[in-house]
């Protein structure tokens, strides 16, 4: 979905906002079928025809299955960051990122719990070297990571809320849960490369990327929860094969088996 089609349905969304949430949902989805039966879809969409059902795309199983792949992605990056960094890294951004690790995994956990139903699309990442080559390539890459789990995070709270269901509610807040754990992990590392941490009013959604010196700088985010991979393979990474880069293969079970519980993390469930 383009800023066209998004505009237009929140639009629709916040004019009706005093209607029950069904009604709103049925409102948008008889545009979306008005603007296809008038072949309007592709203009909105730039494309000359709708080939992407954007509300298949974002179904809940496939939101939970991208979140739960990128927490494999994250916890390993994290945890191996750490231990092949660990002599060049100051001891605070240390251990934040050991911390982030630790985080990331308790998140995959949740993601692909009975109470959640998510499952990752591969237990092998393949990740660039030249992430682990220096202090700065692991900061700027989990600050470029972070932002697109930002992105995916917000659009899952989009999509659960509009469930209009008690399950729905539950997953929204998980979402949310989870993505001011996310943003906290951007600004450390922002912060760790010299950079302002807290440099945002409000967490980025689709927005273009304003933080200079970033892999993304000017690019903007997504609407649809496959995107989020697209994003992370751009940069190098290959999900179950092998990424654009040179890279390494690493499993989730055996990088998770090792990776720290740090002292003074807390709030470890989800509410």
């Amino acid at each position: 979905m383009t800023d066209v089609t998004n505009h237009l349905y929140e639009t629709i969304d916040r004019q009706n906002a005093d209607q029950p949430a069904a009604t709103r949902r049925n409102l948008v989805k008889g545009t979306a079928v008005a603007l296809g039966s008038l072949g309007l879809m592709g203009l909105a969409t730039g494309t000359a025809e709708a080939k992407v059902n954007t509300a298949d795309a974002n179904k809940v199983e496939n939101i939970a299955a991208v979140a739960a792949t990128a927490e494999v992605l994250a916890t390993i990056v994290n945890t191996v960051g750490a231990e092949k960094l660990k002599g060049q890294l100051d001891p605070v951004t240390l251990r934040n990122v050991q911390a982030a690790a630790q985080q990331e995994k308790n998140h995959y956990e949740v993601l692909t719990s009975p109470a959640v139903g998510g499952k990752a699309v591969t237990d092998t990442i393949y990740v660039p070297d030249e992430v682990f080559a220096s202090p700065e390539n692991l900061l700027r890459t989990l600050a470029v990571g972070d932002q697109v789990f930002i992105n995916a995070y917000l659009l899952g709270t989009t999509v659960f809320a509009r469930m209009g269901t008690l399950q729905g509610s539950r997953l929204a807040r998980y979402a949310a849960e989870i993505m001011g754990v996310e943003a906290v992990h951007r600004a450390l590392a922002l912060q760790s490369l010299g950079q302002l941490g807290n440099d945002r009013a409000y967490s980025k959604f689709a927005q273009r990327e304003q933080t200079q010196g970033l892999a993304t700088t000017g690019t903007p985010g997504f609407y649809v929860i496959g995107d989020a991979v697209t994003v992370l393979e751009s940069a190098g990474f290959g999900f179950g094969k092998p990424g654009s880069k040179p890279g390494t293969a690493y499993k989730y079970g055996e990088v998770s088996a090792r990776t720290p519980t740090i002292a003074g993390v807390n709030t470890i469930k989800p509410s």
